[in-house]
Order: C-alpha cells, then structure tokens, then sequence
C-alpha cells in the first residue's frame, strides 16, 4: 500500500467532530444518537478496519500487476491528480449504485445504511465483506489508463474523507451552487432515507453532478420528515447480525428457490423475488407516485410538489 493514507491521518478529526456533534445533539436534537446505535457503528469502523489491512496489500499488489499493461504513462504532474480525483468519484457513483442495485453488492453495502439513526458516526459504518463483491475491479480501468495505484488509493482515501462530514443533521442547507455541484449533508440526507420517494437516490461520493447527469437525483424535500435506515429495519444492535444478515438472507433465498431462480436472487435487485412476495425500491416507489397522484386529484406529482418536480427534471 501507499506510504501515505490520508484516512489514518484524519481519525483523529474524525473522533473530534463525532463529539462536537454529540455535544450539539445533545443541547439540540437529542434522537440523533443513541448509545447502543453508535457503539456498533465504531465496532463496524474498527472491523473494517481490519478487512481493510488483511486485504488491501492483496489488491493494491494485483492494481501494480495490471499496471504493467497501462495504455499511457500518466505521471504525477498536477492535473494528473485531478483528473484521478474526478474519474476515481466517477467510479465511485457507479460502485455505490451496482451496490445498491445489485444484491450480491447491497449484502456488503446494506451495512452502511443499516442503522436508524444519521450522525457521523453513521460514516464509520463501513463494511466487513466488501472483498467478496469483487467491487475493486472497478478501479482496473483507471489503472489500465495510466494512474499509478497509489494515486488512486490517495484520491479514494480524500474521497472518504470528504464523505465523513456529509452524515449529519446539523447542517441543513449549504449554498445553491454548492448544492449544485457537491454532494452535501440535505442531499446525502435523502440517500440514507427509506422514504420511498428517496429509495436508490443520490449516489454521489463527492460531486452531486453525476446523479444529475445520469438521473438519480432526488432534493430533500422540506414537507417530508425523513425516516433513516433499511426497508426492513434490523431490529437488532448484535454486532454479527449486522454484518453478515444480508448474506445469511441470500443464502436462505437461494436455498428454497426453484433452481432456475437461484442465481436471481444474487443478482437481481434488493427485494426481488420470483413470486412477488416482497417489493423492490422501484416497486415501492412505483406504488407510491400511484398514491400520491391520486392523493393530489390525478396531477403528476412534479405539479404537486414543485421539489419533486425538480428532481424530475434534472
């Protein structure tokens, strides 16, 4: 791995946001954090953690292997950076949506959205199993183009870091262009919401811009309160349990499934099944714009909702 991660370096920034937002929870929104909740958010921090050390050497030595093959000698000149920067958020947005949109993928992703409750100790809420889903051939690409792999590591780790302070309800609105271009606390707000209006929205890790250009934009909207977590909620703070249900879920689907069902429920989307037993995001939501029409006298709901609208149109 690269001699420098700038992720070590921000713990210790890290751990003093957690408390000053606890501070301000507590004097301000006292719901935001509750003391079980968040001690099995930084259990999962410290286990990531540890994956993160058993298995990043093994795919930091196979990105310096492909390295080998790249097309262009790229170098390390300052635009370099960032365009590593730009195309490594890229590639992000479509690792987060393959994982949310992929179930073998939402089995390791469903960790990070798993608790009800959003403070940035939610942030720490990382996975265990993310090897599993083979999520890091996404970045051979940028390999093969030429950005040495301990640019890349760099420009993911300046990534996370910046995703850290968007997990919050202290902060409301930034400023319109901002908003425009950057993800935010309002818009990372409506990705962890399990309002069906908000279901598989605003992917982005830092700019905003490629749910707008690719059209899974969604505003916060200011008439709706926003209900945090999974579709169906863990009920549960065992740490293992956590973790590991969505695989266990797999396993048992796959199980009882017709054989010629089985690798559905792998990689068909999170609530999939062959007999309709349960609802996928698009379903719900689906039912819901139904709702919602009918409830406003059979105008779409952009006429309704100037805030939906917005995010019809973008």
């Amino acid at each position: 791995m690269p001699d420098f991660s700038p992720t070590e370096y921000a713990v210790p920034g890290f751990v003093a946001l957690v408390l000053i937002e606890m501070i301000w929870a507590w004097r301000r929104n006292p719901r935001a954090y509750e003391p079980k909740d968040t001690l099995t958010s930084l259990a999962f921090g410290l286990g990531s953690t540890v994956a993160g050390l058993l298995f990043g050497g093994l795919f930091f030595a196979l990105y310096l292997f492909v390295w080998e093959f790249r097309v262009f000698d790229i170098g390390w000149a300052w635009w370099a950076w960032i365009a590593c920067f730009v195309l490594d958020d890229l590639k992000y947005y479509w690792v987060h949506r393959f994982g949310h949109r992929v179930r073998w993928f939402w089995a390791s992703h469903v960790n990070h959205h798993s608790s009800q409750h959003y403070n940035l100790s939610t942030a720490l809420r990382q996975t265990w199993t993310g090897f599993l889903t083979l999520g890091f051939a996404f970045a051979l690409p940028l390999v093969l183009l030429g950005f040495h792999p301990a640019m890349i590591a760099i420009c993911g780790g300046f990534n996370l870091i910046y995703q850290f302070w968007i997990h919050t309800e202290a902060i409301d609105r930034m400023p319109r262009w901002f908003e425009a271009v950057m993800n935010t606390p309002s818009h990372h707000r409506v990705h962890h919401a399990t309002n069906p209006r908000y279901l598989d929205r605003n992917y982005a890790g830092v700019f905003i811009v490629w749910d707008r250009m690719f059209g899974t934009f969604e505003p916060e909207a200011k008439d709706e309160e926003i209900r945090y977590g999974i579709v169906k909620q863990l009920g549960s703070f065992n740490l293992l349990w956590a973790v590991f249900h969505e695989w266990i879920g797999i396993a048992q689907d796959m199980w009882r499934a017709p054989w010629k069902h089985k690798l559905s429920y792998l990689l068909r989307e999170p609530g999939w099944t062959h007999d309709g037993s349960r609802q996928t995001s698009d379903e719900i939501r689906e039912a819901w714009l139904q709702r919602a029409s009918v409830d406003s006298g059979g105008k779409p709901v952009s006429e309704e909702n100037p805030i939906a609208g917005e995010a019809e149109a973008a």
